[in-house]
């Protein structure tokens, strides 16, 4: 049966599986018949349920003119919270996943700009990726890609930006993890001259970006932030979360959402994203002080609610109204 665009969720086959840089890992996912699957637009993501059963969102890189496939490339994290290890290890050319439609909170601006300037580090290629192959489909040449990441060995689809087609339109940076050799940006940023930016990588990079574009205007940068402050701290300590309505009492452990820690339960709870950023799991508290770690509640609402998939405790304990 071919997927339904209407549908809330597909049924896809992995048709292909490799391992394009270090820990990252490309899959091609299409219908069984190769029939032609919801369209995108560039900046899009798609909700993947990973074998463990935690969804997760991944950005489409390639060109939304493809009709019959989605790619995605997925990093390996093995200090996350078990989705990426779930997906890359356990899933396998040939299999059968289930994903929900693609959606687009990443959109590229309807106008047309001076120029592109296209901001990425690490697995934050993945959405840019799609941009460029967009840019240049429509005959649009005027970008340049800075693109960063520890080591070339960990770079997807380095040989690609590296290429002579991309003379002059791309930098390629390694830092070696060393602060002192990280890209200075700023004489990129400091005049905007009628450019768009578009930036998806780190929290670090990230920031450094918003600070050195806030003489720009807001409509003119564009940021894609799935994890953002929801990442595992190494200073996360364990905290008990207490149910106002039965009474129990559980441990949280540093790694562990509230959300997965109630799961492991029994506790049936609401959620898709599970990276903070679609309020599908937001969860009244009456005591205690949450560490919100979401991209989604505003000031006023984090006075009383927090997201239980990404969010932790600040005080010894928290009660949730469950």
């Amino acid at each position: 049966m071919s997927p339904d665009p209407e549908a809330r969720e597909l049924v896809l086959t992995i048709k292909r599986k490799s391992e394009i840089a270090e820990g990252v890992f490309l899959f091609e996912l299409s219908s069984h018949d190769g029939a032609e699957l919801p369209p995108f637009a560039p900046g899009s993501h798609i909700t993947v349920t990973a074998p463990s059963g935690q969804k997760r969102r991944y950005s489409l890189c390639n060109d939304a003119a493809e009709r019959d496939r989605y790619l995605i490339a997925v990093k390996q994290e093995s200090s996350g919270r078990g989705g990426s290890l779930s997906f890359t290890r356990n899933v396998n050319e040939g299999d059968t996943i289930t994903i929900e439609p693609p959606a687009n909170e990443f959109e590229m601006a309807k106008s047309d700009p001076k120029s592109f300037i296209f901001i990425a580090g690490g697995i934050g290629i993945t959405p840019i990726r799609s941009m460029i192959l967009h840019c240049l489909r429509h005959g649009k040449h005027n970008f340049k890609l800075y693109y960063f990441t520890r080591t070339p060995q960990a770079m997807a689809f380095r040989e690609q930006f590296a290429a002579g087609e991309f003379a002059g339109k791309v930098i390629l940076h390694y830092d070696n993890g060393d602060p002192g050799q990280a890209y200075d940006l700023w004489p990129v940023l400091e005049e905007r001259c009628g450019a768009h930016l578009y930036c998806c990588g780190p929290r670090g990079l990230m920031d450094a970006v918003r600070d050195m574009t806030g003489h720009w205007p807001d409509s003119a940068v564009h940021f894609e932030d799935f994890v953002g402050a929801s990442a595992p701290h190494p200073d996360d300590k364990p905290f008990e979360v207490k149910l106002a309505k039965s009474g129990k009492s559980y441990e949280v452990a540093p790694g562990v959402s509230i959300l997965d820690t109630l799961r492991r339960q029994g506790h049936m709870l609401a959620s898709s994203c599970e990276s903070g950023t679609c309020g599908t799991c937001r969860t009244r508290f009456s005591a205690g002080e949450p560490d919100h770690r979401d991209l989604v509640l505003s000031e006023r609402e984090k006075r009383s609610e927090i997201m239980i998939c990404v969010s932790r405790s600040k005080s010894p304990a928290l009660t949730l109204d469950i």
